[in-house]
């Protein structure tokens, strides 16, 4: 009884994190709404809050992959977040000489596969409240629940919280985090 009662404590309160998160990306991730005709990169040119992410999206050479393949459900840091981090390490990261690092940070943020907030939500309802996604370089995610927001932690204890989430795109969904998540050589 126990489960059915916190499975549909989940199922509720991911269809409302779900229509509030729906309700609120457009304005929260760009001046300008989201298109869900375009691709990722398309919707992160268009952002003024992730100028960072296009910057390293770009220096990881990632932009070619992110503008057509797909499905990718992008972890995407705003400006604020990558605020958080030294300058130097911003530097580092852009510098042509450290290619493998930006790449290793960027693939970092992606999962292949298309999953929406009530997909993360529905997998941890299925892991007893924790769900473990494998990003695109081979590591593992895990997604927990802190009050009402999904919290993302990798396998160094490194935290991100998606605070808007759900923006459908041609080629996958956005939902945009408050941390950068680092891998441990960063």
């Amino acid at each position: 009884m126990k489960c059915k009662a916190y499975a549909l404590s989940l199922f509720l309160l991911l269809f409302s994190l779900s229509t509030l998160a729906q309700k609120t990306f457009s304005s929260a991730y760009s001046e300008t709404p989201m298109d869900p005709n375009a691709s990722i990169i398309s919707n992160t040119e268009s952002s003024q809050n992730h100028k960072m992410l296009l910057a390293a999206m770009r220096a990881a050479e990632l932009d070619e992959i992110l503008g057509f393949d797909g499905p990718f459900t992008v972890f995407a840091p705003s400006d604020l977040a990558f605020e958080k981090l030294p300058s130097s390490t911003i530097a580092e990261l852009l510098d042509p000489s450290n290619k493998k690092e930006v790449q290793a940070l960027m693939t970092y943020h992606i999962i292949a596969g298309n999953f929406s907030a009530s997909k993360i939500l529905k997998a941890m309802c299925r892991g007893g409240g924790k769900a473990s996604f494998t990003t695109v370089n081979g590591d593992q995610l895990t997604a927990t629940m802190q009050g009402v927001d999904i919290v993302l932690t990798d396998n160094f204890g490194n935290k991100a919280k998606i605070i808007t989430a759900d923006a459908n795109q041609c080629n996958g969904v956005i939902h945009e985090i408050d941390t950068v998540i680092r891998p441990a050589k960063l």
